[in-house]
């Protein structure tokens, strides 16, 4: 399910709009939060981005998704709130957007089946490409969330990031390098 609101008065175009999107996992809570807060390997749900910090997660810290091959920085962001096993939050710019970063906000909530997880995009601006992006990604990300926590696969798009990895390694561009966006 995919929700969507502004924060526009009435006959005003919104400045910001927040997209909810939920999906059920028939997995428990600690599972879901153990996959979706690892950061020592490719995670498929995040198009094979490895989360990067210093010193773990903890609001405050510095992250970044890097490809796999430690060379290239996909999107990069500071952690605001993080309380397991229910609530990671985090800014996130793309280091291909040269756009004011979103908000993402990751939420589990335990259910009778297992547990609801819910992606909340929020402070994106209307129509930017950022928000194009976000909103493309949301879908993928919640099932390849779900086949991950209740398969221990991903679904094949998943996979199919995963084979395609190295093409866009070879696609980045300069600007994404890892020297570009440092953690400190």
């Amino acid at each position: 399910m995919i929700a969507t609101h502004d924060d526009a008065a009435p006959g005003h175009a919104p400045t910001t709009t927040t997209h909810v999107s939920r999906t059920l996992i028939k997995a428990p809570i600690e599972t879901v939060w153990s996959i979706l807060t690892k950061t020592d390997e490719a995670l498929p749900f995040f198009f094979g981005g490895i989360c990067e910090t210093v010193d773990g997660l903890h609001p405050g810290a510095k992250m970044r998704m890097v490809h796999r091959n430690r060379k290239i920085a996909m999107v990069v962001g500071e952690v605001l709130a993080f309380e397991p096993p229910h609530l990671y939050s985090h800014t996130f710019r793309m280091t291909t957007i040269d756009e004011p970063p979103c908000v993402v906000t990751y939420r589990l909530a335990e259910h009778a089946d297992g547990c609801e997880f819910s992606l909340t995009i929020d402070r994106a601006v209307p129509g930017s490409k950022l928000e194009k992006q976000m909103l493309g990604a949301q879908g993928f990300i919640g099932a390849n969330l779900r086949a991950l926590a209740e398969t221990g696969r991903p679904a094949l798009s998943g996979r199919m990031v995963g084979l395609l990895s190295p093409l866009s390694a070879l696609l980045a561009k300069p600007s994404q390098r890892i020297g570009n966006w440092p953690l400190d």
